[in-house]
């Protein structure tokens, strides 16, 4: 797990942004590949122009901790799940519903180099990644 001033020092560190989506084309091709079974339509997220993919899971030795699995066919959107990852990777459904997307894209400087459209398809994936922990918490209160 990441923290958003450690990525934000990676990304000053870059300078450009040409350098900055280079560094996210390098994080998405970093993610594992998706397992078929979840490219289906409850992991698929609505509203982005890309076809993305997210699915949550639960940590084996801590099933408040969670993890995200997923893909995307864009390539700088990718990179752009792969960071959202590593910020929310091992942290509780709780704490997942407290990502501020605005505070990413303001600190990060997305809104002035990502288009309207990926913008929108940003806020689609975090709301998708978030009503899947909720969902899980959800199950997991059920079985307690």
């Amino acid at each position: 797990m990441k923290t958003l001033d450690e990525i934000v020092d990676i990304f000053e560190l870059l300078g450009d942004w040409e350098q900055r989506y280079e560094y996210l084309v390098e994080l998405g091709e970093q993610l594992p590949p998706l397992p078929e079974q979840y490219r289906i339509e409850d992991n698929k997220v609505k509203g982005c122009m890309s076809q993305v993919w997210v699915q949550v899971y639960e940590d084996e030795s801590d099933p408040k901790q969670l993890h995200y699995h997923g893909d995307c066919d864009t390539a700088v959107i990718k990179g752009v799940i792969a960071l959202l990852f590593q910020l929310v990777d091992g942290l509780s459904a709780d704490a997942i519903e407290k990502l501020d997307v605005d505070e990413i894209f303001e600190r990060l400087n997305l809104d002035d180099h990502l288009s309207p459209n990926r913008h929108v398809g940003v806020y689609s994936i975090v709301e998708l990644m978030k009503q899947q922990a909720r969902e899980l918490e959800n199950k997991r209160s059920e079985v307690a």
